[in-house]
């Protein structure tokens, strides 16, 4: 029988958080750890503790890109370091030159959040958004009903 490679991926469950921290796929972080993408599922499945360390990485990752968003979103000012080098009576001299810039916000940015964060109010289609929920409430009612049996009748 083949030895089970969890103890080698428990080993390394900090680094399995890191790396979802960094973006990785699973198929990534399988290839790392090296096992198949079926082998992570399953221990993922058994061992609540690489689910966590999958979890809290992705949720540090989600944290970090909506922070650069609403950045992004409200326009924001930083800084340019230009670093040069000139020779003056044969000696090297730098020099460094900082520049202040700003980025101004940007619409699809704010669009995307006030949609995602304000969907009641911001909606294409409020409409449409409304008749939809309602439309997946009556198909989760049938659904209990055809587990369960309709108890009103």
């Amino acid at each position: 029988m083949a030895r089970s490679k969890w103890l080698q991926v428990k080993d390394k469950l900090r680094l399995v958080e890191e790396w979802a921290r960094s973006g990785l796929t699973e198929g990534q972080i399988s290839a790392n750890l090296g096992i198949s993408r079926s082998t992570l599922s399953d221990f993922k499945n058994k061992h609540q503790e690489l689910a966590k360390a999958l979890s809290n990485g992705r949720e540090v990752a989600v944290a970090q890109l909506e922070n650069i968003l609403f950045k992004r979103a409200i326009g924001y000012d930083y800084e340019i370091t230009k670093v040069s080098v000139r020779m003056i009576n044969g000696v090297e001299v730098r020099y460094t030159e900082k520049t202040k810039k700003y980025l101004p916000p940007d619409v699809g940015a704010i669009i995307f959040l006030l949609k995602n964060k304000d969907s009641k109010n911001w909606s294409n289609d409020p409409v449409k958004r409304d008749l939809e929920r309602e439309i997946f409430a009556f198909r989760k009612q049938v659904e209990m009903a055809r587990l369960y049996g309709d108890e009103n009748h």
